[in-house]
């Protein structure tokens, strides 16, 4: 079943700002929570085109969705960009941290200050400067926040991923550590964990072999596209049906890993 396919009345006029929302996973997580009557901020930096294709399909169908621009890896930058963004929403019900990227494979021993610097504020500090600052809007209602973490968090990547796992292990426990934080004031934080999906991120960083490799893990024998992992988003931003799951990851991987 297409998940968007069922009615979520409660994200009706729900202002959601989902990062890394132009291409992949964070696209079909635009146009999803649009669907379900949200109004949706979506952040981009380079993929303008893509932005613009994915806002306009939003709007032929009636949607709501405002864009704004930012380096995630510039926290002023992005500081800002979440500001602008619940200024032109009305404020911020929720907040999906996706955007992220491996930046490059390096091996450990290989790794330099700047591999560490451009890997860790894409992955790692952009998550952390996002929530903070959302909070203050978070607090006016209670809201959610979900982040967007990797199985490569959690087996330790490979190929000269492992500085990308290793960001990712980050949120994986920034996200159980602000869940504890934020509960009190009616925020759920949780977190959502893809593992080898069909995007434009391995177009960029994975050659056919290691795809193939991977695959052979996989014991529902297919790679995941960017719509296998919506449900679980739509899941944990919905307070009646996720209300008391706090501080958890949902793995999105065909069996690839089952923790």
């Amino acid at each position: 079943m297409n998940p968007t396919s069922i009615n979520f009345s409660e994200f009706e006029n729900k202002k959601i700002l989902i990062t890394g929302g132009s291409t992949g996973i964070g696209a079909e997580l635009a146009k999803a929570f649009a669907k379900q009557g949200a109004i949706v901020g979506l952040h981009y930096f380079s993929s303008e085109d893509a932005a613009n294709k994915v806002a306009a399909e939003i709007r032929s169908e009636g949607g709501r969705v405002e864009l704004v621009r930012a380096d995630v890896s510039n926290a002023q930058a992005l500081a800002a960009a979440v500001n602008e963004a619940a200024e032109r929403l009305g404020g911020l019900n929720g907040i999906i941290n996706n955007a992220g990227g491996m930046v490059r494979r390096v091996p450990y021993a290989d790794v330099t200050e700047k591999d560490y610097d451009e890997i860790m504020d894409l992955n790692a500090r952009s998550i952390v400067v996002a929530s903070k600052e959302a909070l203050p809007f978070l607090k006016q209602e209670g809201g959610f926040v979900i982040n967007t973490t990797s199985i490569a968090a959690r087996n330790g990547a490979g190929n000269g991923a492992g500085m990308y796992g290793s960001s990712k292990a980050f949120v994986s426990n920034v996200t159980r550590g602000m869940a504890k934080e934020w509960i009190p004031f009616g925020i759920r934080v949780n977190a959502v964990a893809p593992g080898v999906i069909t995007t434009p991120f391995h177009e960029r960083y994975s050659t056919k072999e290691q795809l193939d490799a991977m695959l052979a893990t996989v014991p529902q024998g297919r790679l995941g596209i960017a719509a296998d992992c919506v449900g679980a988003y739509l899941f944990l931003a919905s307070e009646s049906l996720a209300g008391y799951i706090i501080g958890q990851t949902i793995e999105v991987n065909g069996g690839q890993l089952m923790p």
